[in-house]
């Protein structure tokens, strides 16, 4: 066997080249993050062997660094492990005692971990294909947390501007208040708004729910309100108001692009009671190839939702904490995902009760069901097969 590791980086990446007889067929080199770069690479592989199945390449998952030299080496056929960079710096650790870190060291490091076979899964067509939902799924959380800042910045600055607002509206972020406060971003511009102009901009943006009365007591709380008149503090507001906006529009964009590819993957976790489309694009995106765990319990600790073990002669942790590794954005979806889906399938909500009725604290109760959840979404997603509920 040939084995090839590769140290990613944003412009060059360093490569080492073995064999299964620990023989360094190529000390390590380096080549540009271009296409001559890969194919030289490619053509010092080809020098040693034509036959794919005897080679390995392994590289660190480092994120779009690594991302165009990935898909370079699946099309040309190599077999492919893309490895966690904390497996990697543990391994490392484990050959020397030293403080040594280095981009070559690191190569030798990976092309050693795949001679020693530590349990590794190929990077499949499926993972490659996968990037592209999981890249939107990822951006919409970052939209999605940019605007839920700026609603903070709204109840910030209505707090300057007219506190008494938010008495007498459901919420402030609804679409007739944002719009009231686009036009008229103050108590005093709204107290000094003609009463006609103000009930039609609160009928039309409410769609009718609001009329000439809540137009009324509005204008009468401005008028005697304590908020300070402060066109700066204005100007923000509308600004922000202006932007949320633009946010809503391009989340509704990537939203659409989601569904449209959950549409094509045709899942059967979206056959659970609570997972929707956005949710269930995530847990998929994150989790991508199923065929690289063996068990529900690895993909459980791919997500950090697995507890820490900690052992020594005849002391046991007896509080064991979640480890909270691998992938966060997989961790938020399943433990979101499995609250939902707690409240909407009784067979989730009784074992949820169940657990807190022995006495663990809800955010533990909640671990042990995302637990449940992912054994599900597992066996689902091997079997194709959708969700039945209990009779």
């Amino acid at each position: 066997m040939i084995y090839v590791g590769i140290d990613v980086a944003k412009d060059k990446h360093d490569c080492f080249i073995t064999n299964s007889d620990g023989k360094v067929l190529f000390q390590v080199f380096t080549i540009q993050n271009n296409r001559d770069g890969f194919e030289a690479l490619f053509a010092k592989i080809q020098s040693l062997s034509t036959n794919t199945s005897k080679i390995k390449v392994g590289l660190e998952a480092t994120g779009h660094y690594s991302y165009n030299l990935l898909g370079y080496l699946m099309d040309k056929g190599l077999p492919t492990y893309v490895i966690n960079p904390l497996h990697t710096n543990l391994y490392r650790k484990s050959l020397s005692l030293r403080k040594t870190k280095t981009d070559k060291v690191d190569a030798r490091t990976i092309a050693m971990m795949l001679m020693s076979d530590v349990n590794l899964k190929s990077y499949s067509d499926t993972s490659y294909h996968n990037e592209e939902l999981k890249s939107l799924t990822r951006y919409r959380f970052d939209k999605v947390h940019e605007r839920a800042k700026l609603k903070q910045s709204v109840s910030r600055l209505i707090t300057i501007l007219f506190p008494e607002l938010e008495k007498l509206v459901p919420t402030l972020h609804i679409a007739s208040v944002y719009a009231m406060l686009f036009e008229l971003p103050s108590a005093g511009k709204i107290a000094s708004c003609h009463l006609t102009h103000l009930s039609k901009l609160l009928e039309h943006a409410s769609k009718g729910r609001y009329s000439r009365d809540k137009a009324i007591e509005i204008r009468e709380a401005a008028r005697i309100s304590i908020g300070s008149n402060m066109p700066a503090k204005s100007l923000e507001l509308k600004h922000t108001l202006h932007l949320i906006s633009e946010l809503d529009c391009e989340i509704t964009e990537i939203e659409s692009e989601i569904k449209r590819i959950m549409d094509e993957i045709s899942s059967p976790i979206l056959t659970i009671p609570g997972i929707g489309y956005r949710m269930g694009a995530m847990i998929l995106a994150e989790i991508g190839d199923f065929s690289r765990f063996d068990s529900p319990d690895k993909l459980l600790a791919y997500a950090g939702a697995s507890p820490s073990t900690y052992q020594s002669g005849q002391l046991e942790s007896s509080y064991s904490h979640m480890e909270k590794r691998g992938s966060r954005y997989l961790r938020f979806a399943l433990i979101n995902a499995t609250k939902y889906v707690c409240h909407w399938d009784a067979t989730f909500g009784a074992y949820l009760q169940k657990k807190i009725s022995e006495g663990k604290h809800y955010n533990v109760a909640i671990t042990h069901a995302t637990k449940k959840l992912v054994r599900l979404i597992y066996a689902m997603e091997k079997s194709g097969k959708p969700y039945i509920k209990a009779a």
